[in-house]
Formats: C-alpha cells, structure tokens, sequence
C-alpha cells in the first residue's frame, strides 16, 4: 500500500547557514600556544573557559584600582584585507588598548579580543590573533580569553573586524595624572611615534584613493616599501617604557596621541587653569605626514588635529626631573625629546601651538 506522506526531509545544519564550529574549534587549537606565552603572574593564559581569570594578588598589588580600556584598528583595517597583509594588525589593537591604560600609570594585566567575520579564514584569524599574542607578551599583559564570531549575511566576504579589551592596575597612590602638582614652566616631553598609527585612516585612504597610486606600488616617502606596507606600519607599543619612566618618580601625566592629535588629546591630562604650550619645530614630523600633507593639501590645523604627526604620547614632568624621564625612555628603545612647557591659561586647558610644523 503506498503512503502520501513524503519521507522525512534532509535536516539543515548550522554549516550549511555558513556558519563553520570546526573552523572554530580549529582556530582555538591554532592560537592556544601563542596564548600561553603570554603568561604572566596573576593569569596562566589557557583558552577554552567562559571566563579568563586573573589572581590580583598573585600578581603582587597591595591597593589596586583597576583601569580598563577598549579600541579597535578603525579603516586600517581596510588597508590590510585589500592588501591580505595581517601581521601588524594584532599590534595595532592590543597598542590602541594598552597605550590608553599606561597613561593612567597602569601596568597592563591581561587582554582579551573580538574577531568578527562572516566567514572565518583560519589561516588569517590565526595570523591576526598570533600578532595579538605578540604584542601582550610584549607589553607584559596575559591574553586570556577572546571572542570569534562567524556571521554570514553581515560582513561582506574577506571582511572581519576587530576589537580589544585591556584591563590594567596601578597602586592607588600612583594613580596619574597628577594634576595637582603640575605647574607652568613643566616640561612637555614628545616620545616618537612610528607612523600614523591607527587613527586618520579614512582621510589616508581617502587621499590613496584620489592620488591614484596602487597599494603596491612603490611607497614615495618609504624607500623600498610598497605604500600598501608603508600604510599598515604597526602602532607603536609604549607600555615598556612608558612604565620605566613612570619609576624614575619624575612623571606628572602622560597623553597618548591618537585620533585628535596633540591639539584634543594633551589637554586631557592637564588641569584647568595650565595649557601646554608646544613648539612644533621641535618636533621630527615623519616623512608618511608630509607626504599626506603635500599631496592631499591638508591644511596644519587639520593634520595636528587628525594625525599624532610623529609624537605618539607626551609626557608632563617637572623641569628638574624631565632629563632623568627622557634618559628613561630613550633607554627603552624610544626616542624622546622637549617639545614644549606648561603655561598659565584661563578655563579649561588647551594647547597653544608656537612655529610651525616641518611639512
């Protein structure tokens, strides 16, 4: 006797709505040893829990405030995926998060992260996240956990995108900046950047865009670089020497130089009634700035508003202290020089700009 009621139907699986568990599960495996060379004490850096955890005491604070910080890579990452060059990019964001918490005097405890993609690539996630690595262990902060999320239908294919998570402790005591004791005549010390970090990037690839130059070609303000490597040149790391001149005792405040540039970014470590008064022929402009400032005719408001222009933070110390402070970061691989002084203001601090910008 024959039935009218088909057979039962072939069930949908969640591969087959796009989204991969292997490729995760993959991945994991993949990153796990790069993981666990970020250990540190306070956080063994294993994957694969709900949480990542951290032993405050173990990592010796006695009256720790807590200092958190959160960024992403912005456009940059644009820039990358047209030209599938990821190693930089775990740099960038694990930097856009840890350079925010050192300037409020904090070491850097553990990272975590966020890979968005709508089709997971395992070999690139790996590369991003490897990098990611990289930068913790170099900035003495444990990657203990993150986050990859696969959603077809919201990114468009080869897209991805990314976002950190950086959790720091400083002594209560040593908390910065500290406003209180800032004074005119302070010195303003300019540590140098090593590039345009990750900020101003839709106005950079804007200005690739309408210059008509390809990715590849050769870069014209970095001999033996294509522009598209140029461009992606990491964000640099401050941690290490930022916390080694925070110990010479002589530091006041610092300000981490990103989107804004010195002109939005300096005041914000400075109390009302003090502005910082910088010398702009002081500073080293690098040879990516003038090149933007040249052919995109950007004006010298707009580039010390969009671009670090070469000085990546400032720091605020006392004139007596500022040549131990400078000797601390040169001493740690970064170059640091006087670009200005605190001066008596009225209101809110601002920045007053002397001379003009080598461009």
């Amino acid at each position: 006797m024959s039935s009218d009621h088909p057979g039962p139907k072939t069930g949908l699986t969640y591969k087959d709505a796009g989204v991969d568990i292997d490729a995760g599960e993959a991945l994991v495996k993949r990153i796990a040893p790069a993981a666990r060379a970020t250990r540190r004490r306070g956080a063994d850096a294993d994957l694969g829990g709900f949480g990542g955890l951290f032993d405050l005491k173990a990592a010796g604070f006695k009256d720790p405030i807590l200092v958190a910080g959160t960024d992403g890579v912005g456009t940059k990452l644009k820039l990358a995926i047209d030209t599938r060059r990821f190693e930089g990019l775990g740099q960038d964001l694990v930097a856009m998060c840890v350079n925010d918490i050192v300037v409020q005097g904090a070491e850097p405890l553990f990272f975590l992260d966020y890979y968005a993609t709508g089709k997971l690539e395992v070999e690139s996630a790996a590369i991003v996240v490897e990098g990611i690595a990289r930068a913790c262990k170099e900035s003495g902060c444990a990657l203990i956990g993150g986050e990859t999320a696969e959603m077809p239908g919201l990114y468009a294919k080869g897209d991805f995108d990314l976002a950190g998570f950086a959790v720091g402790a400083v002594e209560r005591s040593a908390i910065l900046p500290k406003t209180a004791t800032m004074k005119a005549g302070d010195v303003l010390i300019g540590v140098s950047s090593s590039g345009v970090h990750s900020n101003g990037y839709s106005l950079v690839r804007k200005m690739v865009e309408n210059s008509g130059l390809a990715l590849d070609a050769a870069a014209p303000f970095a001999p033996g670089k294509s522009l598209g490597d140029a461009l992606l040149t990491p964000t640099r790391l401050y941690v290490r020497s930022c916390l080694d001149a925070i110990r010479t005792g002589g530091i006041k405040g610092l300000a981490h130089i990103t989107g804004g540039g010195i002109t939005d970014n300096l005041p914000r470590c400075l109390p009302d009634g003090l502005d910082g008064e910088v010398y702009l022929d002081a500073i080293a402009v690098l040879p990516v700035f003038q090149w933007l400032a040249r052919e995109a005719g950007i004006a010298e408001g707009e580039m010390l508003r969009t671009f670090n222009c070469g000085i990546g933070m400032v720091a605020v110390a006392d004139e007596k202290n500022a040549g131990r402070v400078i000797d601390a970061f040169q001493e740690a691989g970064d170059k640091a020089v006087r670009i200005g002084k605190l001066v008596a203001g009225s209101g809110e601090a601002k920045v007053v700009y002397r001379g003009a910008l080598k461009l």
